[in-house]
């Protein structure tokens, strides 16, 4: 059984910076995308069995973890020879929240600190998930690794990003459900990080296995992570730092 990890110093934090899927948002909807509406395109249209287009694909995705290529909706159309942006909004209506993750989103901007989304999905996708969750109006930045040419398993992604939102490191929160992400984080200097053991609702079908993030504090849900009372706002000194820059819009198709 899991050990109870306490919450963040909320006092001693100003920037939290949050993934996207699978912290944010539930990783279902990614894992029925790529296991069951690619590979049914696929076969379709190479004429395969389900089995036999699942079986060719795996490799293939499996070739590119940990890459931008990875992360690419455009890099997968062109190699698969399908039109996955049109494929992933024909079922845009299964995107949904984790549980919690709007109330923590709340609570922390109720607190003063700067929120910002650093994610490995291309921007096309965040769009899309975007338009059907509003994520983006909860944040004061939002940046895709695509715009930096590097994943945020990358070292250059967190020297890239820190030139863009200077954040104090000693005073910075991390969120994510990947551990070679966090790993990233903790050599880039982030002070707070966080893993998340549970990024997908999903019980059955294409449910994710519970994330081992081995020295990282870790929670099922992000929920565990809100802030409670007036002791979470911190110094004024910590607030919201306005100065920074409002939120980056999103490229449109």
């Amino acid at each position: 059984m899991p050990v109870a990890v306490e919450k963040p110093p909320w006092a001693l934090i100003d920037t939290v910076l949050l993934d996207l899927d699978g912290t944010l948002l539930d990783l279902a909807f990614d894992n029925y995308f790529w296991r069951e509406v690619i590979p049914a395109a696929y076969a379709t249209s190479n004429s395969l069995s389900l089995d036999a287009a699942r079986a060719r694909l795996l490799p293939r995705f499996r070739a590119c973890e940990g890459t931008l290529e990875w992360y690419s909706i455009e890099y997968w159309s062109r190699e698969l020879e399908l039109d996955a942006v049109t494929l992933k909004r024909a079922v845009a209506d299964r995107v949904g929240w984790l549980p919690g993750a709007q109330q923590f989103l709340r609570c922390v901007r109720a607190a003063g600190k700067r929120l910002v989304l650093l994610t490995n999905a291309h921007p096309k996708v965040l769009q899309i998930k975007d338009e059907r969750t509003a994520v983006t109006s909860f944040l004061d930045a939002a940046f895709s690794s695509h715009s930096f040419g590097v994943p945020k398993e990358n070292a250059t992604f967190w020297e890239a990003i820190r030139e863009i939102e200077p954040f104090d490191h000693d005073r910075t929160l991390f969120v994510d459900d990947s551990p070679p992400v966090l790993q990233a984080a903790r050599e880039a200097g982030i002070r707070w990080v966080y893993g998340v053991r549970l990024p997908s609702t999903a019980t059955t079908g294409w449910a994710s296995e519970p994330r081992d993030h081995g020295p990282f504090p870790a929670v099922d849900s992000i929920a565990e992570l809100t802030p409670e009372g007036p002791h979470a706002a911190g110094s004024p000194g910590s607030q919201r730092p306005e100065a920074l820059g409002p939120l980056r819009p999103l490229p449109r198709e």
